[in-house]
């Protein structure tokens, strides 16, 4: 005589061994959307530094910040992936959780990992249990928010936030941070410590790109890329991860504009010339890529001119080298990594005793540049692939350092024509 509680202990049997063959799955490199080698090589997880310490937990097993929110779990993710489990093969779940996760960077998982920690030392320490950290409730996340109060700045809770948001997501929790939260978040943010308050950026300004050209070796070939790419980042509004790749092993077609790319050359009915070329990949548009379009100024910086003697002066550069790669003495290329880029320079700017910058420098003096020589901002954000929202924003940082970019050349007229330009977009944008 069989047993009748058989099937259900068969039952049981299976889903656990499915939700044990999915950790396992989970604790695998991604399948799908994997980066470039140097950027997503294998890291193994560091001995916490002091005050980064977490209570021990099968849950949270010691990984990497890039890694937290596949592989740290609660109580409900078992219930989420049975269920899950259930309904589709285990193979189109890992395809599920691969396409969610690539659809943020790298170095944002890693932001978002450094929340997920903080979010279970708070937990910890308050002795909260695991049932009640997924789903979180609104009092529990506003009552974590307000503990950083007077600590850390706004835009760090609101990343830590966003990472929790994406966890409950990712495993299937709804998500509870309404207006509690809303208004602790809203608290924190008036009482950031000075520590946080980041200095004004100071921009990339026209007199830093002629410096530039006094000061770099323009029949030397590294030297012929860096100005290429300082010309164009500065007058095409740039990110410059759209430009150079971050170490020397981290070029990956699919994100990086490589040699072969094709370069238009047209000339308007003004008879001003100007070029375009792809990008494969942006902050914004992902896998869409954009075009970036050089026009002809009147300028020693002149990003069309800038970018044919780069081509010429490392002809010999192959197709399938990034597009700003360089010639070396050895009679080989290297690419044109941003560390490289930027140390070489500052090493100019120093010499021309100016300050030192960072990269995102040059495209918000570029925009800077363009608004103060009359370019309308509609122009002006399209040449940068501003959304007309984040425009708007972006102003406002523009607003702050225009007293930086005053010289005999622009008028307390051209400053006005500017501000009135900008009211105008607003009140059509907002």
């Amino acid at each position: 005589m069989s047993n009748s509680n058989e099937p259900t202990a068969l039952a049981t049997a299976n889903a656990v061994a499915a939700l044990a063959h999915l950790r396992e799955a989970l604790a695998l490199p991604p399948s799908i959307g994997i980066p470039p080698f140097a950027a997503h090589k294998r890291i193994k997880p560091r001995k916490p530094r002091s005050g980064n310490a977490l209570v021990s937990s099968s849950f949270r097993p010691l990984v990497p910040a890039r890694e937290r929110l596949r592989r740290w779990f609660a109580p409900h993710s078992d219930s989420f992936h049975n269920d899950i489990l259930e309904e589709l093969p285990l193979a189109d779940v890992l395809k599920l959780f691969d396409v969610m996760l690539v659809s943020i960077e790298v170095k944002t998982r890693e932001n978002y990992g450094a929340g997920l920690l903080r979010f279970h030392q708070y937990c910890d320490s308050r002795s909260i249990p695991e049932t009640s950290r997924m789903p979180a409730s609104d009092r529990l996340l506003a009552s974590f928010i307000a503990s950083w109060a007077g600590r850390v700045a706004s835009t760090t809770a609101q990343n830590w936030l966003a990472g929790l948001h994406f966890w409950h997501n990712l495993h299937g929790a709804p998500w509870y941070g309404h207006s509690l939260l809303r208004t602790a978040s809203s608290g924190l943010s008036k009482v950031v410590p000075d520590s946080s308050k980041r200095p004004r950026r100071p921009p990339v300004t026209l007199e830093h790109m002629h410096a530039l050209f006094r000061g770099l070796d323009l029949s030397n070939a590294l030297d012929s890329a860096v100005f290429a790419v300082a010309s164009i980042a500065f007058w095409c509004c740039c990110r410059l991860g759209e430009l150079v790749t971050i170490s020397l092993n981290s070029f990956d077609i699919a994100r990086h504009v490589a040699r072969s790319t094709h370069i238009r050359r047209r000339t308007l009915p003004n008879q001003i010339p100007f070029t375009v070329f792809h990008i494969p990949w942006t902050k914004t548009t992902h896998g869409e890529g954009a075009d970036i379009v050089a026009s002809k100024v009147d300028d020693l910086t002149n990003p069309v001119t800038a970018l044919d003697h780069h081509l010429s002066a490392n002809s010999n550069v192959p197709m399938t080298a990034p597009l700003f790669a360089y010639e070396t003495a050895d009679g080989g290329w290297a690419p044109l990594t941003r560390p490289w880029f930027l140390a070489r320079c500052n090493q100019v700017w120093r010499g021309a005793g100016l300050l030192e910058l960072t990269g995102h420098c040059f495209r918000i003096g570029g925009a800077s540049e363009l608004l103060l020589r009359g370019i309308p901002p509609d122009v002006v954000a399209m040449q940068g692939r501003w959304k007309s929202r984040a425009f708007l924003d972006y102003w406002r940082k523009i607003e702050s350092i225009l007293p930086l970019f005053v010289t005999s050349s622009f008028t307390d007229a051209r400053i006005s024509l500017i501000h009135s330009s900008m009211d105008s977009y607003a009140r059509r944008y907002k």
